[in-house]
């Protein structure tokens, strides 16, 4: 039944997604660019739809108090296809550093460009990492939160954390509270597999980490809290879907985590 499931969500997802931007490309390309978010906000809502009705995952948010007003970098953690969509019924209006490749997708480049988003050579270096700070300075200006994933790339559940320096950069340069994200939807939805697993997971939108310090001082902070809040919801998660079939990161992480806790009572 998981395979069927898996079979027929995948084939219902993509074609929510394609007939979705050919059907509503005639409004979105003539309202403004912030009526029409409306139409990627509602696309992500039907995808939580599909996956709670076909595969049977749902999921819950906990911290959304957290958000602050305004401008933020939002730092979740990155398993899964998953999180670049999930987050966005409860952001008021997101902005992304995407690989510049995406922007060449017909359809996919289009709807990105007209939301703004900003490309960028991932080998860049120099006066073209400029120009991206200096775009993103612009959106951020007028209110839009930046989302950027600190790993830089998906990562399976329970692996050993790469965060990229990148963020300590953006957290000095942009002066703006970063906000970490734990979540584990890489177990329900694992990359490199069209398997879809049933279940439920929380998402915890952690304390944002405000302005003002060292970037390195932060650097090793959003660490310590992303990871600790990442661990805490992994035992959560495993011990709540027993029936999942973990990846072997997840359980050699868990084994970890179990002895740890063993040896501190």
């Amino acid at each position: 039944m998981i395979a069927l499931r898996s079979v027929l969500f995948n084939t219902i997802f993509y074609a929510n997604l394609i007939i979705r931007m050919i059907v509503l490309s005639p409004y979105y390309f003539v309202v403004p660019r912030k009526i029409a978010y409306a139409i990627p906000k509602n696309w992500a809502r039907s995808n939580h739809w599909l996956m709670r009705v076909i595969v049977g995952t749902s999921f819950e948010i906990e911290g959304l108090e957290n958000l602050p007003d305004g401008s933020y970098i939002l730092a979740p953690k990155h398993q899964s296809f998953w999180d670049t969509y999930a987050l966005l019924p409860w952001l008021k209006d997101p902005v992304y550093i995407l690989k510049r490749e995406l922007m060449w997708i017909p359809l996919f480049g289009w709807y990105a460009k007209k939301q703004r988003m900003i490309p960028v050579d991932r080998g860049a270096r120099g006066k073209v990492m400029v120009e991206v700070l200096k775009r993103t300075k612009e959106e951020l200006s007028t209110g839009r939160q930046l989302i950027i994933y600190p790993e830089g790339t998906r990562r399976p559940p329970g692996a050993e954390p790469v965060y990229k320096y990148g963020i300590a950069r953006m957290y000095r340069d942009l002066n703006l509270p970063v906000v970490p994200v734990a979540m584990h939807p890489g177990l329900f939805w694992p990359r490199r597999s069209i398997r879809r697993y049933p279940g439920h997971f929380k998402v915890r939108i952690l304390p944002p980490i405000m302005p003002g310090m060292d970037p390195d001082a932060f650097f090793a902070h959003l660490i310590d809290v992303s990871e600790r809040a990442s661990d805490e919801l992994l035992l959560e998660t495993v011990a709540q879907n027993p029936h999942l079939p973990l990846p072997p990161t997840a359980v050699e992480r868990l084994v970890e985590l179990r002895k740890l806790n063993a040896a501190t009572g």
